[in-house]
């Protein structure tokens, strides 16, 4: 019995996300290394947009996207972890021109 691979196709508004890890750890603009134990607010993370669903306006497969980990849902695929969320909770897009940007580059 052979095991037809199926293509995943995300619904409606849900973009599917993989996380580029950083470990944890972080070191300041003056090299100073501040480990994971020592965050005070909640923090944010960049990753990478792998699927998107047909009512997703705004991000496209391969962009880089800003979110809260915490509050979105974890899902394995083939030993890779990806997280799935509403386009809404997204908090900001990286892209290479924009007209309305913060001025401010990766």
């Amino acid at each position: 019995m052979s095991v037809a691979k199926l293509e995943i196709q995300m619904l409606h508004d849900r973009v599917m996300v993989r996380v580029t890890s950083d470990g944890g750890e972080r070191r300041s603009s003056g090299g100073i290394v501040i480990p994971a134990t020592a965050q005070v607010a909640k923090r944010l993370a960049w990753g990478e947009v792998v699927g998107v669903g047909n009512n997703v306006r705004t991000v496209k497969v391969g962009d880089r996207v800003l979110f809260s980990p915490e509050e979105q849902f974890e899902v394995e695929v083939q030993g890779q972890a990806y997280l799935v969320m509403r386009e809404r909770d997204l908090h900001a897009v990286a892209s290479e021109q924009t007209d309305h940007g913060t001025g401010l580059y990766l």
